[in-house]
């Protein structure tokens, strides 16, 4: 029994924009704003981070047509380089990367929601929210893709409606005069580069819609093309926004806050502000949570069907064809972390990780690529513009940023990598058990 082919570009789209799309661009425009104090550097800045994304969301969209296999990126790096490293991404996404992400998330909405109905924000009641956000997305997950993609994107269509209002209401509400808006001197490129940290952080989680390939109805065509319009979409939300906000708080104000939408709001709005606000912020983590918990158990899917995972892991329920072991592990782990409250830490250990894992793929085109050619493999539709120097900036920015991160946080950086390593001994001792089965002797 397969995985179920049910998703379209749509599907690809709005999960890609759920994965990127958390509550980073609530706080990081002021940061950004802070680091370059110029307009025209500020929205320089996000659309430079949206055209570096897209070009690496254009790099896996190749690899998914290259090489459109179950796993998405755990498949493209275990191809590419051996299944070691594969299981070790697999191994950072469920006890790190995705199930802290989804806690971290659910914490965080189960904040802000609970004000929003005026009730307290104890510890116990946030926990009660938190695990009740991740409950319903599991049981919806569980029913199959189709209805963990409906309840995505349900969640996508709301949350691009709800920024979509905001932009509108910034637009007509007072703001900053024009003397506010004037510009500092530009930043420097040593400002610029310190500034792109967190606008590409706010940019990252595009890789998930690989992850969902094995479900995607025509993965070839579809799945670059969900990745692309998914990254334009966000830089169009986060341009926008940025533009908005420098509009309505002038360069000064935007810099001076740290809740920048709020404070818009609050000008909008008057005292309901706050609630709306945090409305909206709950609606996108929520949606985040929901992207983490449809996306990641396909991997570990994956996983167990190349035989280097628990087999359980590679069942699937006969009624709906979900990996149903999968999806409640994960929730486990979601849960135990969520009480735990452990996972801000070790987000912060492997933050970096990402970017090795991206410049990864970048290397792993290329090796794809020479291995096709040399094979005579037919070229696929969908391919990189201007590869490999295209590919190839996009590889020397992704090292940036890990050798930026091993510089500026070596301890941090370099525990986060061991933290991820602890998965090799686990890889050793399925790598034998298979190996042992298929001699005949497991």
């Amino acid at each position: 029994m397969n995985l179920r082919r049910r998703l379209g570009t749509l599907d690809v789209a709005l999960v890609t924009i759920g994965g990127i799309i958390g509550s980073g661009i609530f706080r990081t425009p002021s940061v950004v704003a802070r680091d370059l104090g110029s307009p025209v550097a500020i929205l320089g800045a996000w659309i430079l981070g949206g055209g570096i994304s897209l070009l690496g969301a254009l790099v896996l969209g190749e690899l998914a047509a290259r090489r459109p296999l179950d796993g998405g990126l755990y498949a493209y790096l275990r191809d590419a380089f051996h299944p070691a490293l594969a299981f070790v991404f697999g191994w950072m996404l469920l006890f790190i990367a995705m199930s802290g992400g989804a806690a971290s998330a659910a914490i965080a909405f189960a904040g802000y929601a609970a004000p929003v109905f005026g009730i307290a924000s104890t510890p116990a009641v946030l926990g009660v929210f938190a695990i009740a956000a991740v409950l319903l997305f599991t049981a919806i997950n569980a029913l199959g893709v189709r209805a963990g993609a409906n309840a995505q994107n349900g969640f996508m269509f709301a949350k691009i409606l709800a920024f979509a209002f905001f932009i509108v209401i910034a637009l007509v509400a007072p703001h900053a005069p024009a003397a506010a808006l004037a510009a500092a001197p530009q930043p420097s490129l040593g400002l610029l580069g310190v500034a792109m940290l967190p606008v590409l952080f706010s940019y990252l989680g595009w890789g998930p819609g690989t992850y969902v390939s094995a479900e995607i109805r025509d993965p070839v065509r579809s799945l670059p093309r969900g990745l692309a319009l998914g990254v334009l979409g966000v830089t169009a939300i986060y341009v926008a926004i940025n533009a908005v906000l420098i509009h309505a708080l002038g360069i000064a104000g935007l810099a001076a806050t740290t809740t920048p939408i709020a404070d818009v709001a609050r000008v909008a709005f008057g005292p309901v502000a706050q609630r709306i606000v945090g409305a909206v912020v709950a609606l996108s983590l929520l949606g985040f949570v929901s992207n983490q918990l449809l996306t990641a158990p396909r991997v570990y899917y994956q996983m167990g069907v190349d035989g280097l995972f628990f087999r359980a892991f590679a069942k699937l329920d006969p009624r709906t064809g979900a990996p149903i072991v999968a999806i409640l592990v994960q929730a486990v782990i979601v849960v135990a972390l969520t009480l735990s409250r452990s996972y801000d830490q070790l987000l912060n250990y492997i933050t970096s990780a990402d970017f090795l894992f991206l410049m990864l793929a970048g290397i792993a085109l290329f090796i794809i690529r020479a291995r096709d050619e040399k094979s005579g493999a037919p070229e696929p539709r969908m391919r990189v513009p201007l590869h490999p120097y295209s590919t190839a900036l996009f590889t020397a920015i992704a090292f940036s940023i890990v050798a930026g991160a091993l510089y500026k946080a070596p301890t941090d950086t370099l525990i986060g990598w061991g933290i991820i390593a602890t998965g090799l001994p686990v890889y050793a001792i399925f790598a034998a058990r298979k190996r042992a089965s298929e001699r005949g002797i497991g």
